[in-house]
């Protein structure tokens, strides 16, 4: 699905406006129903709401909102900050509505009025909406005062569209103490951008997507760089097997993982490809890990390095090979890096580069030039950073991440929650399965070898990102399922790839 931007979102609401056709007016009364039946689902008619607008129409969303649950026989406080003395005209039409409400204490603060504000308590649910998706600086003076008020408070909140505070996109420069830490958040349309960001999650609390009707026609049409991922979109990518092939059909990988020591990296790659379609493997390897590999791999063949224990030569018959794997558990020796170096130099078809690949190219940004075109790197935050250098949020390091892929012509995996895939073209797709039990040592091996096994198999690079992306983190959503998060390893994430194929 296509993640709009906040110009597009206001766009979106504008065309539908035009060609439903319907009256912005009527428009926010539907979104206000469906915001109202959210919250009418999770609290009885006990709570007592109270309700904090802004001037604008994610105000006058809130107005709605307080009219109609008021009309459903909650008790309602509405505070409407007309800061500037000047509405949103809707804004403007709903607190004329909401004061023919007998049943709701209503107050307007208007400049250069006195506001004490209410007693929250535990028992109170607040509705935020002050500020929505319109929002492009950081909130300060009276504004910011009250977030501070709701946030310390022990009340519920319930963030209409975006918590106050929060920007769609960019949050770089944001002041975070002054965002709405919310309870619940009920967007339109569908999730921003920066709700897909790990920082963000401490303002959002649970989010729910809320479908008011917007025209479908203008996200057809609409271009945007960011999409998420989708099970129709993935098991289209899926190629059916052929009755008359054979191994060779699905091509030969080389893997070079595992020094004396990290042999379980190399393992759970290994085992990850050949889970994934390929269908000749060979792993490189040092030769002290040689009986580790035919023994727990025995499906897999074994090239040894001159060396006993790491990786120090790159292999001579690269040409054998339709793909080619390099990194996770290799170390970062001065061997390593220079046998990584002849690698790269060797190599002419797209490779997968993980781990202490990474660490050593960001080691030496002068040999990123010899990575070949349309690659895969697929570094954590961490490793990002160390290539990119530091930066201050998720936004910033994904534009980074774009200004990589697109200096050098790679796909670059960006693992974490909601993986980002992004492509030279600068498009990113942001990733819909997976779970927090992933985050265990040799999760990242095991997506390097089900990388590896779809480029072997000939699929294109960016049809090998999505589609590999997709079925680690399903694999792992089925293993939590049986195992749970807690118990779950990355051997689990192998043993459920069976399943997460058959099921796309």
């Amino acid at each position: 699905m296509k993640i709009l931007t906040n110009s597009q979102i206001k766009e979106w609401d504008r065309y539908t406006i035009e060609h439903e056709p319907i009256a912005s007016i009527d428009l926010m009364e539907r979104a206000a129903q469906a915001i109202t039946e959210a919250i009418a689902r999770r609290w009885d008619k006990r709570t007592t709401v109270k309700v904090f607008a802004g001037p604008g129409n994610n105000g006058g969303d809130a107005l709605a909102v307080a009219r109609m649950l008021a009309e459903k026989g909650y008790s309602v406080e509405a505070y409407l900050f007309n800061a500037t003395g000047k509405l949103s005209d809707d804004c403007s039409t709903n607190r004329d509505l909401l004061r023919l409400c007998d049943n709701v204490k209503f107050e307007e603060i208007i400049p250069h009025s006195r506001f004490i504000p209410p007693q929250l308590n535990e028992h109170d649910v607040i509705i935020d909406g002050m500020f929505g998706s319109g929002l492009n600086k950081p909130l300060e003076k009276g504004f910011a005062q009250m977030v501070h008020r709701i946030n310390r408070s022990a009340a519920k909140v319930v963030a209409i569209d975006l918590p106050s505070g929060l920007m769609c996109e960019d949050n770089t420069y944001n002041q975070h103490d002054n965002i709405i830490r919310a309870d619940l958040t009920l967007t339109i349309g569908q999730a921003k951008l920066s709700f897909l960001f790990a920082e963000n999650q401490k303002y959002l609390g649970e989010v729910e997507v809320l479908d008011i009707g917007l025209h479908p026609d203008y996200l057809k049409d609409v271009h945007t760089p960011f999409r998420t991922l989708e099970r129709d979109e993935i098991a289209a990518l899926v190629r059916p097997r052929n009755k008359f092939a054979h191994k060779g059909t699905y091509g030969h990988a080389l893997l070079i993982a595992g020094k004396v020591g990290m042999t379980g990296a190399s393992v759970l790659a290994a085992r990850a490809c050949l889970r994934s379609g390929v269908g000749l493997l060979t792993v490189h390897a040092p030769l002290r890990n040689y009986d580790i590999l035919q023994t727990a791999v025995p499906e897999a063949m074994v090239e040894l390095d001159y060396s006993d224990d790491s990786f120090t030569t790159a292999s001579t018959e690269t040409e054998m090979f339709r793909a080619i794997a390099i990194g996770p558990g290799i170390g970062k020796e001065m061997e390593t890096a220079e046998a990584l170096v002849e690698q790269l130099q060797a190599t002419s078809s797209p490779m997968v580069l993980d781990a202490d690949a990474l660490n050593i190219l960001a080691q030496n940004h002068s040999w990123l030039n010899l990575i070949p075109h349309d690659s895969i790197l697929t570094p954590h935050p961490g490793e990002l950073e160390r290539l990119v250098g530091t930066c201050a949020d998720s936004y910033e390091r994904l534009s980074r991440a774009k200004e990589l892929a697109a200096r050098y012509s790679l796909y670059i995996i960006v693992k974490g929650a909601n993986t980002a895939i992004i492509a030279p073209d600068g498009n990113v797709a942001f990733n819909t399965t997976g779970n927090p039990g992933m985050a265990t040592a040799g999760s990242g091996d095991v997506l390097t070898g089900i990388l590896l096994a779809l480029l072997a198999q000939g699929y294109a690079p960016e049809a090998a990102c999505r589609l590999g992306v997709y079925v680690h983190g399903l694999a792992g959503d089925l293993a939590a399922e049986a195992e749970s998060q807690i118990a779950m390893t990355a051997g689990s994430i192998v043993n459920y790839l069976p399943h997460a194929w058959k099921q796309i």
